[in-house]
């Protein structure tokens, strides 16, 4: 246990002395990259806003979460703080979302918005009965690439269905319902919801056929050293518990490829999940390298919770671990009593 919190207080160090650095500093260690430079464009937005007195992040307007691209293509929910300007709160959302847009200078360092230059948000119509938002672009939204064409479904629809009353979400451009998106055509016969995943990935050995999604946050790390968390979506064996094999997920940890860091070491096991009378769920987990009295990374805790909530319709959490009376964060919680899914995760400074 003293050798993991040796590491990270390294990690913190190194992050102190060298912010451009990208270092394997999770809970349990992790691969080093090399330095990135910002993207030029949004830095010199960036400084032109401080530079004319305009807040930044954080320090204006209604908090508002959107999927963007981190540097390594994996989409992550980032929560920002954009202008008041009389706006539908649901058009500011997706105006963060365009390349080169009129929020480029609220987006941090490391990350883009995936949606092309010049979209424009035409219109937003929430069809309440069907929890559906429906959202027309103009013609410069099938202005993208075919392989990104995915992402933009992604990040639009787990955007979308965070906030309250949307749970499915419908796209037209210039007028017209898309049957399919414009580059590569991928289908939209039927509204998405977020049964479409999120950085979707597959084993080897999994048959689309046989297989169901989990969806599990790991973490990365940006450009000056801020800890995130990134939703990746699994398909596993059908058949199983769902939060059960989405934990089995986390503690198997992330593709080398995607630049994320393990939050579970490999030596976690899951002893079980129980639905409580209140509708919360306790976590049992078995850790040898934590004992009674220890605190636990909160990192590490709040993905278990960030998981379990995303398979289980947001139910609040418990974790028991080991034989511990208490289950004590870092950050000073206490994961032993119900703890919800945060509103917002990913507060990342400019």
């Amino acid at each position: 246990m003293t050798r993991k919190r040796n590491i990270r207080g390294l990690c913190v160090a190194g992050l102190i002395t060298v912010p451009m650095i990208v270092s394997g500093c999770g809970p349990f260690g992790g691969k080093e990259s090399e330095a990135i430079d910002p993207p030029p464009a949004q830095v010199e937005s960036q400084m032109i806003n401080a530079a004319s007195g305009k807040s930044m992040q954080g320090q204006v307007g209604v908090q508002t979460t959107v999927y963007l691209s981190d540097q390594k293509g994996m989409l992550a929910p980032v929560t920002l703080g954009i202008p008041e300007e009389g706006k539908d709160p649901i058009v500011g959302a997706l105006e963060v979302m365009v390349e080169g847009g009129a929020y480029a200078g609220y987006i941090p360092v490391g990350f883009r918005a995936v949606l092309p230059a010049g979209t424009q948000i035409k219109n937003v119509t929430i069809d309440k009965e069907n929890k559906m938002a429906v959202v027309e672009f103009n013609e410069a939204f099938g202005g993208y690439k075919a392989q990104d064409e995915r992402k933009i479904l992604e990040a639009l629809t787990w955007t979308l269905t965070g906030h309250e009353g949307i749970e499915k979400v419908q796209i037209w451009m210039e007028g017209a319902k898309l049957n399919e998106m414009p580059v590569n055509r991928t289908p939209l016969d039927r509204p998405l919801s977020r049964t479409l995943g999120i950085n979707l990935q597959k084993a080897d050995d999994t048959q689309y056929s046989q297989s169901s999604p989990v969806t599990v946050y790991f973490s990365g790390l940006s450009p000056a050293g801020i800890q995130y968390y990134v939703p990746v979506t699994r398909l596993v064996a059908s058949g199983q518990d769902t939060v059960t094999a989405a934990l089995n997920e986390l503690i198997r940890g992330p593709q080398r490829e995607d630049g994320l860091e393990q939050v579970m070491t490999s030596e976690t096991s899951v002893a079980g999940v129980n639905k409580n009378e209140d509708g919360s769920l306790t976590v049992s987990l078995n850790e040898s390298m934590f004992e009674s009295g220890d605190e636990i990374p909160s990192e590490m805790l709040q993905a278990v919770v960030l998981t379990v909530a995303e398979n289980s319709n947001n139910a609040k959490v418990k974790i028991q671990m080991n034989d511990m009376t208490e289950v004590k964060g870092d950050d000073g919680r206490n994961y032993s009593e119900p703890v919800s899914k945060p509103e917002f995760i990913n507060e990342i400074p400019i």
